[in-house]
């Protein structure tokens, strides 16, 4: 990807970050894409009415745990497991904002394969927290934005619970990026000296598959509680 094309992209994604947070975003801009997104080679994979492009984990169909409530991807039914997209992404830049309710738990899944009983046994997660009321925010390494128990985040960099968070994931080659409202909060290199370490350090070292696979869906966890998501769109990279 060019400097130009990268500085472009990052425009207009922190653009819409600085829209979105804390529940700035009006209704009428809600999961649509702009003209200079679209040349930039966005597009959405939610489109703020029906469940198009998903799917639970393993099966075919969305269960009704899952519904779009005012132009809003909710979780708030139970047993409404873990969806994913209907297609699989190598290289991409995912942006999204989500919304946790009070010490609620969830997280955004990438590059999962469909080999496990669960996404999360292949797929690295950036986790969804409300920090101060889980137990999970105890801890940097599985607080919100975080490559869960394997690259922790500075708890200053997520919006308390109830309030909208807008992330970036960039996942090019080896090379992974978490950013939430504005702001890198981790790197990595899938396959590093520093990757290896830390994923024989974490819950993932018994787990063979783990962040193993260079392509793969996109996923959203079902953890029992209510979670929230708009404006979920991707670019491809070279």
């Amino acid at each position: 990807m060019s400097r130009k094309a990268l500085t472009l992209s990052f425009a207009i994604t922190a653009a819409l970050g600085c829209q979105s947070t804390n529940g700035g975003t009006q209704a009428s801009t809600l999961n649509s894409l702009t003209a200079a997104e679209q040349q930039a080679g966005w597009k959405l994979l939610f489109d703020g009415k029906t469940l198009n492009g998903w799917r639970n984990y393993k099966k075919t169909t969305v269960s009704p745990g899952w519904t779009v409530v005012d132009g809003i991807l909710t979780l708030s039914g139970e047993n409404a497991g873990d969806i994913v997209t209907v297609d699989k992404y190598r290289n991409f830049e995912l942006a999204l904002d989500w919304r946790i309710g009070e010490g609620g738990n969830s997280g955004i899944l990438y590059r999962g394969t469909g080999d496990n009983d669960y996404i999360w046994q292949s797929a690295p997660e950036m986790q969804i927290l409300d920090n101060d009321r889980h137990a999970d925010g105890k801890r940097e390494v599985t607080s919100a934005g975080s490559v869960f128990d394997v690259y922790g985040v500075p708890h200053d960099a997520v919006h308390p619970a109830g309030q909208w968070n807008s992330i970036r994931i960039v996942a090019n080659g080896d090379h992974i990026e978490h950013w939430m409202n504005g702001r890198k909060v981790v790197e990595y290199t899938v396959g590093s000296d520093d990757w290896k370490a830390k994923v024989a350090a974490s819950k993932w070292k018994s787990v063979p598959t783990y962040g193993k696979s260079a392509e793969g869906y996109i996923g959203l966890q079902d953890h029992g509680d209510k979670v929230e998501f708009r404006n979920i769109r991707i670019r491809v990279l070279p």
